[in-house]
């Protein structure tokens, strides 16, 4: 039973991988549905911290249209703060468990802890979304033994103080720097390029100037030659433009974000409103069809 249950975990984790590798090529965004678990996340702490509230929760994300489910059991917002392994195991496991029984869909675990990795891909979660970037080097080695997709983010700092005046000489090139680093450190650690996904942390440790300049610029990550992540939903930087101070009235700003940086090279956007954002998706990839030689084309006088 145990040999057949590792046989089906990474098959699991080998069908992302291919999905991902298929989706880049094809220019097809995935919408990463955001499932928190947690008592004090930023846009929906408290609503989603029973199994039922949960799975009710990832159910309607993939009738919406999700593509992976990402589930989280510690809030990473500005000022929060960490919880043990244990507390977020306890949150977490059981949610993957009965959505691994009940919904088709990928689990990605967000995590930066080296037991939350080993124990939530034990239990069928395909990937890992590590704020972190791995810079643990017991995550680094976690995630190089378990041999699923992994996502490294940018965070400057850690949750509690990142947002107290973060600085860059200039963003966008500092971050590439950071990612060629971090790549080269999972290489060297044995884990696969065709498992990498990086995020450059909208709203981790970077002003609203910050946050723009990466937006404006996303297209340049494409130069590293890894499928792209952008977690924009419901953020801050959207309220401050906005004027919209609570997360759950920025659903428009988020959808407008998700499209803009999905144009500009994202291969996955991390989002809280699955079907708006999808059907926004849906229009890019209209879009992109329409662009390629062979499409058919109406005739104006049928």
């Amino acid at each position: 039973m145990v040999f057949l249950r590792a046989l089906a975990l990474n098959a699991s984790a080998k069908s992302l991988s291919r999905t991902l590798g298929e989706s880049t090529r094809s220019n097809r965004v995935l919408v990463m549905g955001v499932v928190n678990v947690t008592p004090d996340s930023f846009s929906d702490g408290g609503r989603f911290n029973e199994i039922e509230a949960a799975l009710a929760h990832a159910r309607r994300l993939a009738d919406e249209g999700a593509d992976i489910l990402d589930i989280g059991g510690e809030s990473t917002r500005p000022g929060a703060e960490p919880v043990d392994a244990s507390a977020e195991l306890a949150r977490v496991i059981p949610v993957i468990d009965a959505i691994r029984a009940e919904i088709d869909r990928p689990v990605s675990i967000d995590t930066m802890k080296a037991e939350v990795m080993r124990e939530a891909v034990a239990h069928g979660a395909a990937m890992i979304n590590d704020v972190n970037g791995l810079r643990d080097p017991e995550a680094l080695r976690a995630a190089a033994d378990l041999r699923v997709p992994v996502c490294i983010m940018h965070m400057q700092g850690e949750p509690r103080t990142m947002q107290r005046q973060p600085r860059y000489d200039d963003v966008v090139d500092d971050l590439l720097g950071f990612f060629r680093e971090r790549i080269a450190a999972c290489l060297n650690a044995g884990i696969d390029q065709r498992h990498l996904v990086l995020d450059p942390g909208f709203g981790f440790g970077k002003s609203l100037e910050h946050n723009l300049r990466l937006l404006d610029r996303f297209e340049r990550f494409r130069s590293l030659g890894v499928p792209l992540l952008a977690g924009l939903s419901r953020k801050s930087m959207l309220g401050k433009i906005t004027g919209r101070e609570r997360a759950a009235d920025r659903v428009a700003a988020s959808v407008a974000a998700a499209l803009m940086v999905a144009e500009r090279g994202a291969d996955i956007v991390r989002v809280h409103d699955v079907a708006e954002t999808v059907d926004a998706i849906r229009l890019l990839h209209a879009v992109r069809e329409s662009r390629r030689p062979d499409h058919p084309h109406e005739d104006p006088d049928s």
